[in-house]
């Protein structure tokens, strides 16, 4: 049964495509990584074929190669220094790998075969290294869709192979584990995560793929000028966020202010219906300008969860920050399904595999998330977990504090002793307890801070 990762289907990364320029952009680094590992070659050589070749120009295939020849990341490459550091490469026609200077030529060195398709798929890459006597090693990889990479002979998969706790091929087998243990889709996808990083990493990498998608809709709603391309396309997202906002709006100083000044409008619903296609327009220019967005599921539909998600947020009466990461694990969970069971290129689906998927992310997460708010059923089993344990500690005798939502703090009282607890009981029997000191509490009421979930059993109390 194939795994695929919510964090493979919500990818922070450049724009303007997640298979032309993503994709590419990863096929390269692995290739630098898992060939020229050790050695640097005397020249290389970079072949697009099929789509890659036919339209690689209009989405910035040779950039993304460039950048990473060049070493850079889609995660954290400086977006406003893309153009400089390509064209400073085209002027030097060499990179640097392993200390050497490696002659690269983009203007000779990328070759664009348009009308050739290597047999696996439309998007096809083949790097080759041309070494002494010109000896050639070359590998072939494939963009197959929202930045998804695989080298020849590969299948999908998020890695290395891992056994999920609620494997899940269908939507079908999902739901029958939501019925089984009484869980929310959001629970059990949390849970399916920690196969392949700890709590810290997933609340973490959550809050990443959020700020991202705030600071490109506010990127988007503040940058004026032209789109790249021949066409001298205006932005538009400014335009209308300025409309929406009034006269008087004077800018904000940044993306955090400017979130706090839109969830203070009382927007009626037309203008919500214009906030929605004002965010996602601003988080689509910012895709076609090379900007940082989340592939969600792909770069080319890239505005559509964002742009709920912050309707949501914004405009939504009790949206409280804890259904971001619900919103987000339940939409990247629904796009592994598209995935699985159809696709999410538009090479080989058309746009309904972008645009489509993306909408019923969307759809599905703020269903989700609505449903935990009306729903008694699973706060209520929440809530008996965390009553459970207060009661455990307090007949153990330990100074636990009494407090009426899930979290369970105990008291410690000392931050060096607070922060031992917590590792001890990491290193020696992998729970991860959270310590919290100065200045989150007042100093001499330093706690640990427990927070069950509904899928503690009574016995992973008592191990506790």
């Amino acid at each position: 049964m194939e795994a695929i990762s919510v964090f493979d289907m919500l990818k922070i990364g450049v724009g303007p495509s997640s298979s032309h320029t993503l994709g590419p952009w990863r096929a390269v680094q692995r290739w630098l990584a898992e060939d020229l590992g050790e050695v640097a070659p005397h020249r290389i050589e970079l072949h697009l074929y099929g789509s890659l070749a036919l339209t690689g120009r209009g989405h910035a295939t040779d950039v993304a190669l460039c950048l990473a020849l060049l070493g850079e990341d889609p995660v954290t490459v400086d977006v406003d220094s893309i153009a400089p550091r390509v064209e400073a490469l085209r002027e030097a026609r060499q990179i640097r790998l392993h200390d050497q200077a490696v002659a690269f030529d983009p203007a000779q060195d990328i070759h664009f075969h348009g009308d050739e398709a290597l047999e696996e798929h439309p998007n096809g890459l083949i790097c080759r290294a041309i070494g002494p006597g010109e000896q050639r090693r070359e590998a072939a990889f494939f963009s197959v869709g929202g930045g998804f990479v695989l080298r020849r002979g590969e299948s999908g998969g998020s890695g290395p192979a891992v056994q999920l706790p609620y494997p899940a091929q269908k939507p079908s087998e999902l739901l029958a584990h939501c019925d089984a243990t009484g869980l929310p889709i959001a629970a059990l996808v949390r849970e399916n995560e920690r196969a392949w990083r700890d709590e810290v990493r997933i609340d973490a990498g959550l809050q990443a793929i959020w700020t991202v998608m705030v600071e490109a809709a506010y990127r988007g709603c503040h940058r004026e000028g032209t789109l790249p391309g021949g066409l001298r396309v205006q932005r538009r997202a400014p335009k209308l966020c300025r409309g929406l906002l009034g006269a008087d709006y004077g800018g904000a100083a940044d993306a955090a202010a400017w979130l706090a000044q839109l969830r203070e409008l009382k927007p009626d619903f037309s203008q919500m219906l214009r906030w929605l296609s004002c965010f996602a327009l601003a988080v689509n220019e910012e895709n076609a300008s090379l900007g940082r967005i989340v592939t969600a599921p792909t770069n080319g539909a890239a505005g559509v969860i964002p742009a709920v998600l912050l309707w949501h947020h914004c405009f939504n009466a009790g949206a409280t920050g804890a259904d971001i990461p619900n919103f987000l694990l339940v939409a990247g969970e629904i796009g592994t399904h598209f995935k699985k069971g159809a696709t999410i290129s538009a090479a080989l689906g058309g746009c309904q595999a972008e645009i489509g998927v993306s909408s019923a992310m969307a759809a599905g997460a703020l269903a989700s998330v609505r449903h935990l708010k009306s729903s008694g059923t699973e706060r209520a089993r929440h809530q008996e977990r965390a009553k459970r344990l207060k009661d455990l500690l307090a007949t153990a005798g330990l100074p636990v504090m009494m407090t009426p939502s899930h979290i369970v703090p105990v008291m410690v009282g000392e931050p060096s002793a607070c922060k031992q607890a917590s590792d001890l009981l990491l290193g020696d029997h992998a729970i991860y307890v959270q310590p919290i000191n100065y200045p989150t509490v007042p100093r001499g009421t330093e706690r640990l801070r427990i927070t069950p979930t509904p899928l503690h059993s009574d016995a992973d109390m008592d191990h506790l």
